[in-house]
């Protein structure tokens, strides 16, 4: 039986447990991907496109428009490539959404 403690949980560590429950997103993966990220795109890429969560082994990136879209798809095995240094917790492919 576990009990509770008079002492706060610390804030990070209440927004990764409920960003495991409710998305069942691995933030610290997420983490890594991100200081990855610049060097796996071209600079006006990494300015422009965002990783924003990964699910289900695929990772979901922002882009502005088609034409970045498009240029994630075309640079996905790389890119997918350079995330294998995460091994297992590594996504198995890639989503583009549009953000403005």
């Amino acid at each position: 039986m576990t009990r509770f403690s008079d002492q706060p949980t610390p804030l990070g560590d209440l927004l990764h447990t409920m960003a495991n429950r409710v998305k069942k997103v691995d933030l610290s993966v997420m983490e890594e991907i991100c200081s990855l990220w610049p060097t796996l795109v071209a600079p006006v890429i990494a300015q422009v496109c965002h990783p924003e969560f990964v699910k289900n082994q695929v990772l979901v990136i922002s882009v502005p428009s088609g034409a970045f879209a498009q240029q994630i798809a075309l640079e996905q095995e790389s890119i997918l490539q350079g995330l294998a240094v995460l091994g297992d917790r590594a996504p198995r492919s890639l989503r583009t959404i549009r953000k403005a």
